[in-house]
Parts: structure tokens; sequence; C-alpha cells
């Protein structure tokens, strides 16, 4: 009798370690087609800077640079980093595209930069323009492709989509946190990642790490909750999202990207 109660705990073990494994993600291939690079290789002549704290176009401590044919997000010229959140944001506008970005995590932490913003960053889709932003803005109004290196400890996946004054959902459901937090995919920040986003104006975008796809959300618009989307209401009288910039952010944590490329739907 014992070793009958012995075999159907380790069964019912069996069967609940099965119902709890990680089911597969989807697999999304990368389309083909005339791919657009929007980074040459050699200048940021078809980017715009906004950094915190400074009026648009001021590259503080030349944050943002190419070095070594890579455009690189750098620190070296801070003594610490105090709030100085900025953007690199390319000059098209654009609608519905596939983006498709090819990044690392280098270096360390910059001091005075906020721990959660260890191998972290993002690229920013349908971003507002640089221009319209306030000096003192960290963050431009957009949703966000959420870019983490894995960590010792903790919970650190990439993948996510987070608010920037906008608001969406997953699944018909309105997104409650800033943050998604639906990825388990983890990746050490040394690692070269590709990263594809398949922008459907503001009706639909999925995002995929290394061919898995994380998040899909749908109904994108801006937030009449918050201050600066609510400008961006007040001059379109719209809260539709449909349109915007790529940009790319510098959170304080040094990374490095070799491609950034689009590729336009339709």
């Amino acid at each position: 009798m014992i070793r009958a109660l012995a075999l159907v705990t380790v069964a019912i073990s069996l069967l609940s370690v099965s119902a709890c494994a990680k089911k597969p993600r989807e697999r999304v291939a990368e389309p083909a087609g005339q791919w657009l690079s929007l980074f040459n290789g050699k200048d940021l002549d078809d980017w715009d800077v906004k950094i915190a704290g400074f009026d648009a176009g001021v590259n503080y401590a030349d944050t943002f640079r190419v070095r070594n044919g890579l455009l690189t997000v750098s620190y070296d010229g801070y003594d610490r980093f105090q709030g100085r959140f900025g953007s690199l944001f390319s000059k098209t506008r654009l609608s519905h595209y596939w983006l498709r970005a090819e990044y690392r995590f280098v270096g360390k932490l910059t001091a005075g930069a906020p721990s959660w913003a260890y191998e972290n960053s993002g690229i920013q889709l349908h971003s507002q323009a640089p221009q319209t932003m306030r000096r003192a803005q960290q963050f431009p109004v957009s949703v966000e492709f959420d870019i983490v290196g894995d960590r010792l400890l903790g919970h650190h996946p990439t993948g996510d989509v987070c608010e920037n004054g906008t608001r969406l959902k997953i699944g018909g459901v309105p997104l409650a946190d800033k943050c998604s937090k639906v990825s388990d995919v983890k990746i050490a920040g040394d690692q070269w990642v590709t990263i594809l986003a398949e922008i459907d104006g503001g009706r639909r975008v999925r995002q995929i790490v290394n061919g898995e796809l994380v998040v899909e959300y749908t109904d994108v618009t801006l937030d009449d909750q918050d201050p600066d989307a609510r400008k961006l209401i007040a001059v379109t009288g719209d809260k539709a999202l449909t349109s915007g910039y790529i940009s790319i952010q510098s959170n304080g944590h040094p990374i490095e990207f070799r491609r950034i490329d689009v590729l336009p739907i339709g």
C-alpha cells in the first residue's frame, strides 16, 4: 500500500510539473523584402537627439555616437547620470512597417543612474517628435519595446511593452500596469540579440525576440490622463495613435546597436 501511494504521489508530481512546463512560444520568421537601413554605420545625420534638461538637438556629453561602425549609447562623459534620460529619434515618421534591430549591452551602469536601469533600454514606437517635448521631459509619449539584460538574481525578462503616455490592450483587455510583464525570455546582456516588431498603425503591434513572439497588443491610443499626451490630443483633436517616430532610449547603461532597419508594409 505504501509503495502504491508513493507511486501515485510521484505520478501526480510529474503531471503537475508537466502542466506547469513552459509552453513553446509562437515562432515568427523575419519577412522577406527590401529592408531600409536607418543607421548607415558612419554617423547620426539621419537622427535627432533629445535629452532631459536640454533642448532638442543637444547631444549632451556625446551620449549618442558612432564608434567602430556601431551606434552606441555611452556615458563616459558623465560624472553622474542625474536623471538625464534621453532618446535618439529617427527623422522619418512611420505608421505601417516592420522594425528589425540588433543590440547588446556593454560596460557598467553609470553612477547615479537608478538601479532598475541596469542593462535596461528600449526602442520606442510611435514616438512624438523630439521638438514637441518639454525641456525636462524624460521620455517621449510612445509605446516602448522594452529590452533588458538578464541578472544573476531576480526575474528580468526582455521584450515586454511599456506605456509612455499611451494606452493599449492585450487580448482585448486594457493594460493595467505600466509594462505588460508577460515575457519569460531571458538573455545575457553581452549577447547580440535580434528583435522584430510588426507595427500595423495603432491597430496591432507584435514584439518578437530572437524569433519568438513575446507580446501582441492592439488599440494604441494617447492617454488623456497624461499631461504630455493631452497636449498632443489638443493639437490633433484625436486620441488615436497610428504613427510616429522610432526612438532609442538612454537610461544609464551603455548599449550598442549594429543594425536598425525598417520594412514598409503595403
